[in-house]
């Protein structure tokens, strides 16, 4: 048997293996909207499940990653103060400008009164921070579902957005199932050569 028989036959394997893979890659996310041809329908497997796929991520973050309490937590974790000061302040701020400007109360009411005034109630409001954020965690159970909103998220991508969003993930392993076609089919190919000249 010629020796370009043993590159070319490997080489023929190799490339089938290729474009095999290849194309198997590129009907992950091809074509985005259904294609019927003849009696079939060509659609990509990822488009096609994007709505299961968009559950299943929403099931896995709400259910296994994020949920409502560790939401909570993040918050009392936080040093509420200088938000509580803010809120209050904002709140008082107008209210308390109309009193001080009442002849018979503005007279009490200083700057130095005023701010005391603020100071003892963010005190008070942060010294009852762990029942706020009891608070908190409860209404975040009753009103939050992780998992809703990530998979309404993700079901609303574009198709494209999402296949890169994937590829940005996965593009190197993906890579690597395209040469592992490759691979294997210059091994096939190595294979039939071999059986061949085993023949008589």
């Amino acid at each position: 048997m010629h020796w370009t028989t043993w590159i070319a036959v490997p080489a023929l394997g190799a490339l089938i293996g290729w474009i095999t893979n290849s194309i198997a890659v590129s009907m992950l996310f091809r074509p985005h909207s259904p294609i019927r041809v003849g009696f079939l329908t060509l659609h990509g497997l990822i488009p096609k499940r994007q709505p299961d796929l968009a559950r299943k991520i929403g099931e896995v973050v709400g259910h296994h990653l994020v949920d409502s309490s560790d939401i909570a937590r993040a918050f009392g974790n936080m040093d509420l103060r200088p938000m509580v000061e803010k809120l209050i302040e904002t709140a008082m701020e107008k209210k308390l400008g109309e009193l001080a400007a009442m002849p018979m109360i503005g007279a009490f009411l200083t700057p130095d009164r005023l701010s005391g005034i603020r100071s003892g109630i963010v005190d008070a409001v942060v010294e009852q921070e762990a029942l706020l954020v009891g608070h908190l965690e409860q209404a975040l159970d009753d009103h939050l579902d992780v998992a809703k909103i990530v998979a309404e998220k993700v079901a609303s991508f574009p198709t494209t957005r999402l296949e890169q969003l994937i590829l940005d993930v996965a593009r190197r392993e993906l890579r690597a199932i395209v040469a592992l076609g490759a691979v294997l089919g210059a091994i096939i190919g190595i294979g039939q050569v071999g059986l061949l000249c085993l023949l008589p």
